[in-house]
């Protein structure tokens, strides 16, 4: 029988040799809020995954980009590949049989290395579908960008309302390419986090032309240490983090979202910024386009059978 720690040792060598731009894999949590799934395979090793169960409630911000109840396997394979994978996803169906049947609102999860292609196949076959990526840039030295007669500065307070309009163009088409919900209580959380951000201090800028805001990126630091939540997805280091870019609907298509880019990543990079990073979601037609253009790639691919009942 292969034990917990010979199976961390050997996905800490398979995750490197899939994506050297991987932190060091972890082992998943063991608490009172986790179940362990095992699974035996043909050969006679023994694979396992620790199950969370969430329940987000009426009014939780977590509800804008994820279902309301998730359950999320954090698979632990070594280096067994699709077959150790498959198979936990099998023990994965039996256990779902056992739950009270979830609602509508609701989904299986599992965050996976993007460039495991093995992988991939056997998401599929399981009813899993890439609905979110997380994407990271490697800090580049570039000329300074030109932004006339754009012109590109930190948010304000009196520019709460246009910034509003556009966090919520922005959570309206995600809603229809994604993970995102646009819930009914979805104006006032987003107000409250843009007030946040500028109470924080947080980078936050805005594009506008003859005093008309055009575009909006929603901005803050990460600091990644080994051990913390942020280390499991990202190498050690201080990130800029890309929450939301969004420009008005009909002043899309003019480069203002890459002139805009061009500003915060040279102001992330004048910082210190070990690279950027963001989500997006791959069926999104414009985000899967314009964010590997701007020098983003996969690193995380979020699958997700929504509603939990997809799962197969």
């Amino acid at each position: 029988m292969t034990g917990d720690a010979d199976l961390l040792t050997a996905q800490r060598a398979r995750f490197t040799a899939v994506d050297p731009a991987l932190p060091e894999a972890v082992a998943p949590p063991q608490d009172d809020r986790t179940e362990t799934l095992t699974a035996a395979l043909p050969d006679g090793r023994r694979v396992t995954a620790s199950l969370v169960h969430a329940s987000y409630p009426v009014g939780s911000a977590h509800r804008l980009w994820s279902a309301a109840e998730v359950w999320e396997l954090m698979p632990l394979i070594g280096d067994t590949g699709g077959v150790g994978l498959n198979a936990l996803l099998n023990a994965w169906v039996e256990r779902m049989r056992t739950v009270s049947p979830p609602t509508s609102d609701s989904a299986c999860l599992v965050s996976w290395p993007s460039r495991d292609v093995e992988a991939t196949r056997v998401f599929l076959d399981h009813g899993f579908q890439p609905l979110t990526t997380l994407a990271v840039r490697r800090t580049v030295q570039q000329p300074q960008p030109r932004v006339e007669p754009l012109v590109v500065r930190r948010a304000r307070n009196a520019d709460m309302d246009a910034m509003l309009q556009l966090t919520l163009a922005e959570l309206r088409y995600s809603a229809s390419v994604g993970a995102t919900v646009f819930r009914e209580n979805a104006v006032p959380l987003k107000r409250d986090a843009l007030r946040k951000r500028l109470l924080d201090g947080d980078p936050v800028w805005v594009a506008e032309r003859d005093g008309m805001t055009l575009a909006l990126a929603d901005c803050a630091w990460t600091p990644v240490t080994p051990g913390s939540w942020a280390g499991s997805r990202l190498q050690p280091g201080n990130w800029g983090y890309v929450n939301c870019v969004s420009v008005l609907p009909g002043a899309r298509g003019n480069s203002i979202g890459r002139r805009l880019m061009d500003v915060v990543h040279a102001e992330f990079t004048r910082g210190g910024a070990s690279g950027t990073y963001l989500y997006y979601n791959p069926p999104n037609p414009l985000s899967s386009v314009f964010w590997p253009r701007q020098g983003y790639r996969p690193l995380w691919t979020l699958w997700e059978a929504r509603p939990a009942t997809a799962l197969r």
